[in-house]
């Protein structure tokens, strides 16, 4: 087999014993890799209907169909487990050079199963696999493991997935970092410090085998030349935060919890703004030529030397999102979630939520009260500093950071349920994850996708912002294409997911990003790589797979249609200002557009998925389980 060694490694983290599965090919045709085939290993391998804390929830790794070749923007893998976060599938991406370790030492995918009986770290070593004393790496950030790690073992090539001390601390939204970047949503973090899994390194020695290296050669090298141009221009300069800026503009910027689309100040936290005041370098993932991430430093004041990478949905949540105008405070919240290990949209959005209970007065000042800060704060919309002190005391669990380590979803209940308020309304999360940059009261199509999608309030997973944001719907109102631009862009989405390959290549293949431009250039790359005859529609249903496979576990775990909701806020609470002022998604409106939605899914009224459709997709066990 090329482009695959038909090898997943299975590793019992409580016995200690290690066995490997083999996979027909027809496997990888449907599931290719990255996230479908990471949910694919989840669902064959979970306990179902376990907590997501039990010893029945595995890790799941799956490597990408172009890891460790030339092609560009291909050294990703997926990582799954059920979430701790929300309690239905947790499905995330990470780039850099642990994909091309795991693959190199001739694994597919890597399932651990079980918990740790005191704190591990993994080793697999290609075929070795040891376990070895993490005692020594207990407080370490997630950088400073990766680091220990390769002093101890004497080899920089080793590459490691770590978690920091807020996963230790069993932060519900903790992260799993690799060479600087995040498998960052979900929870995972969490699991793994249940689990009792400090990290897991990889060393791998091996090659990697394709069909044709002649023509992948070529075909990477153009697309590598085409990602030098003006398509990826901005995110080579500005990085992602450019997007801050445009989304101001359209009055889509969340602020002050998303009571707002509009920040007054959004000049001043602004993509444009870091490149000029703050940003000391730029970095690029494994086997990518476009290099999006802005590292930047903090140079004055009481922050001065925080430094870490900053992307766009970064920056809103620790910005606009706290009415925070002060670049150097924001840096500061990035950096404690980078270093610590916690999803920094998650901590962001949560302390927004809490910004706006101490202002309605839901929370006191003293509620804030810490060693460092025995009197409290006052957490008011814009103070960069008790925002720091809040979110210090979520990675330590100190004082209400132990509720606001939960996330809003639970933290509200717990507040709700003890002082008898309604904080719920303002808790802005979809099936309990925190909602990204794109307000969705007056993106109506993306907030159809955001309801429906697997994961929760995801920007990654649902594209259906794009239309809107480019005017190819009415933003503010409702019609019959919208659940066939939903389903049409989740699964567009979910072809790079799989692949997986970075979106901002999508422009690269032939200057245009969409299917017709796309998926017969991808089609290419798959054939050079494992000798198949893939064509357009073979790879169009590489999404519509990983988008069932995934639905399909969370209707295993216990889902049904009411999951599919948006935030009270944005059914009910309009903006007073803006673009989109006086606009809201109604409870009529978002009934609507899901019906169309299920029905462009080919799925019941009730959103379930039939039996026919799963078999004709390849997926007869599925089927059997829950087909309808």
């Amino acid at each position: 087999m090329y482009g695959y060694s038909g090898k997943v490694l299975h590793i019992d983290l409580k016995t200690k014993k290690n066995w490997v599965e083999t996979k027909p090919e027809e496997w990888y045709k449907i599931y290719i890799g990255g996230v479908s085939m990471a949910s694919r290993l989840l669902w064959e391998n979970i306990v179902p209907g376990c907590d997501p804390l039990d010893d029945g929830n595995p890790i799941c790794f799956a490597n990408g169909i172009f890891t460790g070749t030339p092609v560009p923007v291909g050294g990703k893998f997926g990582l799954a487990s059920k979430s701790p976060l929300t309690g239905f599938i947790g499905d995330s991406l990470s780039g850099s050079w642990f994909s091309i370790a795991l693959k190199r030492a001739g694994w597919d995918g890597m399932v651990l199963h079980n918990s740790c009986d005191r704190w591990t770290h993994l080793f697999v070593d290609d075929e070795r696999v040891q376990f070895n004393d993490a005692t020594y790496l207990l407080g370490k950030g997630t950088f400073e493991t990766e680091e220990a790690i390769r002093e101890k073992l004497g080899d920089e090539q080793i590459r490691s997935c770590t978690i920091g001390t807020c996963g230790e601390n069993l932060v519900r939204y903790a992260n799993v970092t690799n060479d600087g970047r995040q498998a960052g949503r979900t929870g995972h973090g969490m699991l793994w410090g249940h689990k009792k899994l400090k990290a897991v390194s990889v060393r791998g020695t091996h090659g990697v085998k394709v069909f044709d290296p002649k023509a992948l050669n070529q075909l990477s090298y153009d697309i590598s030349k085409s990602a030098q141009g003006k398509d990826t221009e901005k995110y080579r300069i500005f990085g992602t935060s450019t997007g801050l800026l445009n989304t101001n503009k359209l009055g889509v910027l969340p602020t002050r919890n998303f009571q707002e689309g509009v920040f007054e100040d959004a000049e001043l936290v602004s993509g444009e703004y870091l490149d000029k005041h703050h940003k000391v370098k730029v970095i690029a993932c494994a086997q990518c030529p476009i290099a999006c991430e802005q590292m930047s430093m903090v140079k004055t004041g009481p922050f001065a030397g925080a430094m870490t990478g900053i992307e766009y949905e970064s920056l809103f949540a620790n910005s606009s999102n706290l009415g925070i105008s002060d670049m150097r405070a924001a840096i500061k919240l990035i950096t404690i979630s980078d270093h610590d290990g916690m999803d920094s949209i998650t901590m962001g959005v949560t302390i927004g939520w809490a910004m706006e209970c101490y202002e309605r007065g839901v929370l006191k000042k003293e509620d804030f009260a810490s060693k460092a800060h025995p009197e409290g704060l006052e957490l008011n919309f814009g103070n960069g500093d008790a925002a720091v002190a809040v979110a210090e005391m979520i990675r330590d669990q100190e004082g209400i950071g132990k509720i606001l380590s939960q996330g809003t979803r639970i933290a509200s209940r717990m507040i709700d349920e003890e002082r008898g308020t309604e904080s719920f309304k303002w808790a802005v999360n979809t099936k309990g994850l925190e909602s990204a940059g794109y307000d969705a009261r007056s993106l109506k199509t993306f907030a159809l996708g955001l309801a429906t999608g697997t994961r929760g309030g995801c920007h990654n997973r649902s594209a259906a912002y794009d239309p809107d944001m480019k005017g190819e719907t009415n933003r503010l109102t409702v019609d019959e294409t919208r659940g066939r631009v939903a389903a049409d862009s989740e699964e567009y989405a979910a072809v790079y997911d799989t692949l997986p390959l970075c979106k901002f290549i999508r422009r690269c293949f032939t200057g245009k990003a969409d299917r017709a431009g796309a998926w017969p250039a991808i089609a290419n790359l798959i054939n050079a790589t494992t000798g198949w005859d893939f064509g357009y529609d073979e790879v169009d249903l590489i999404g519509v797979r990983a988008c069932t496979i995934k639905k399909s576990f969370n209707i295993r775990e216990g889902w049904n249609e009411k999951d599919d909701d948006l935030p009270w806020r944005w059914k009910h609470d309009p903006f007073t200002k803006g673009p989109g002022a006086n606009t809201v998604v109604t409870d009529e409106e978002l009934e609507y557009m899901k019906k169309l939605y299920y029905q462009a899914k080919g799925w019941t009224e009730e959103g379930l998925i039939p039996k026919e459709l799963l078999i004709k997709l390849g997926m007869s066990d599925v089927a059997e389980q829950i087909g309808v």
